[in-house]
């Protein structure tokens, strides 16, 4: 027997929800409701931008829900007025309370972009990047109130590549994610979908990233240095300060075996890279931006920034 459509509310607001929302909606299920987070004002002009996801629902003629808090009752209100089947959440931005959550007729599924319960929060994809992990991936799960705590639905390993940057894997993970979670739907209408209580006690956190993250610490190991640079490509990036300049590093590789010169001191300079010292073996920098400049090449860059060896980045 066929199981009638579906009536689905979305919760997302970046980018990485968009392949889920684009499924759902060439999918069998009427997606009813779209909640995003409010619009910003950004950049000098302080204009008002939308959100990728609120961006994809106007194209569906969908004027999104954008309460600046779930908690509201007038919001609550208006969720419980539409009588949906299921909540679907990815990379919402706010916690959705227990009021809501037991609002839809089969609970509310989220897709996080790792292997659950590692890397609960907000920025998984760069924290195993950063730990240097091969392999991560995505999971349904089903909401509760807690950060990421849900019982899990089902899981997909994505590895992640020697230089992979977090840019690449968002972009592969969240295509995965929205793989996942049309499977997760009908298996949940098939009724052959079993909840796994997650091992609290492997939990690992995924914080939010800040924007002095980003600075290069050249007595790290060269390893170290290279994890941080793809972690953080596009956001916070990986910089250094050159003289009175930041330096923003977005390329590079690790020379094995290096001459260990004083951590963050240039010791060759070639017609592509620029080689530099750190707490073991040394980093070949291969693209920048100059603050106020554009990105370019090291060939490109030292045309007109020469770099005499013993130069020190700090």
């Amino acid at each position: 027997m066929s199981v009638p459509p579906w009536r689905i509310i979305f919760f997302g607001t970046p980018s990485f929800a968009l392949p889920t929302l684009r499924t759902l909606f060439e999918g069998p299920d009427e997606v009813i409701a779209v909640v995003t987070q409010p619009d910003r004002e950004k950049g000098r002009g302080r204009k008002v931008l939308f959100s990728p996801v609120k961006e994809l629902a106007l194209q569906h003629d969908l004027i999104p829900l954008q309460p600046e808090r779930v908690k509201e009752e007038a919001f609550q209100e208006a969720v419980r007025s539409l009588q949906p089947d299921l909540i679907v959440v990815v990379a919402y931005g706010q916690i959705l309370t227990k009021s809501i959550l037991k609002i839809p007729k089969y609970g509310a599924v989220n897709v996080h972009a790792s292997l659950l319960p590692k890397y609960r929060g907000a920025a998984p994809i760069a924290w195993a990047i950063l730990n240097g992990e091969k392999v991560t991936g995505v999971t349904t799960m089903v909401m509760d109130e807690g950060m990421d705590t849900g019982d899990i639905l089902l899981q997909a390993e994505v590895p992640i590549g020697d230089d992979e940057t977090c840019e690449a894997l968002h972009d592969r993970l969240a295509s995965s994610g929205a793989r996942l979670l049309l499977e997760t739907v009908e298996k949940m209408k098939g009724g052959n979908i079993q909840p796994i209580p997650q091992d609290h006690s492997k939990a690992t956190y995924a914080p939010p990233l800040k924007k002095e993250d980003g600075h290069i610490d050249w007595k790290k190991e060269a390893m170290e240095i290279d994890r941080q640079i793809r972690a953080f490509n596009p956001w916070p990036g990986a910089f250094t300060k050159l003289g009175d300049q930041w330096l923003k590093i977005y390329k590079g590789e690790i020379r094995e075996k290096a001459p260990i010169g004083k951590a963050g001191a240039v010791v060759w300079v070639g017609l592509d890279f620029i080689e530099v010292g750190t707490g073991k073996d040394s980093f070949l920098i291969r693209e920048v931006q100059l603050e106020g400049r554009r990105r370019m090449t090291i060939r490109e860059f030292l045309s007109g920034h020469p770099i005499p060896m013993g130069t020190v980045f700090y």
